[in-house]
């Protein structure tokens, strides 16, 4: 199996920064893409920011209410990705989530590649 544990959520004032990151274990065979997503209530869950695994840093992709504020990057020899928070606003008030698209033995399946998503974790921005 494969579990991702997130880090790194809090209370921050606006203009303030924070460091999430996230960690993957587990009976990992491959990490390709990685990611943060977040969610308020009665809202749909949205791409924060995405990262390929590619042959160096990889490629990202943000969203538009985070570019130039938010800094996403991974470790591959550790299995973790980090999303660094600049300039926060209290829009950015949202449970965080990791995300990974991971290829695993999976006992008695055999080789098989799925998304995993971490438990989530609160980012509160406020005054």
């Amino acid at each position: 199996q494969v579990q991702l544990v997130e880090s790194g959520g809090g209370l921050v004032q606006p203009g303030g920064s924070l460091r999430l990151s996230c960690a993957a274990s587990g009976s990992i065979f491959s990490i390709y893409g990685m990611g943060w997503y977040r969610q308020t209530p009665g809202k749909e869950r949205e791409l924060v920011a995405v990262i390929t695994s590619g042959g160096g840093a990889g490629s990202t992709n943000y969203a538009d209410p985070v570019k130039g504020r938010f800094t996403v990057s991974r470790d591959n020899a550790k299995n973790t990705v980090d999303l660094q928070m600049n300039r926060l606003k209290p829009e950015d008030t949202a449970v965080y989530y990791c995300k990974a698209n991971v290829g695993a033995i999976v006992p008695g399946r055999g080789f098989r590649r799925d998304d995993y998503w971490g438990q989530g974790t609160q980012v509160t921005v406020s005054s």
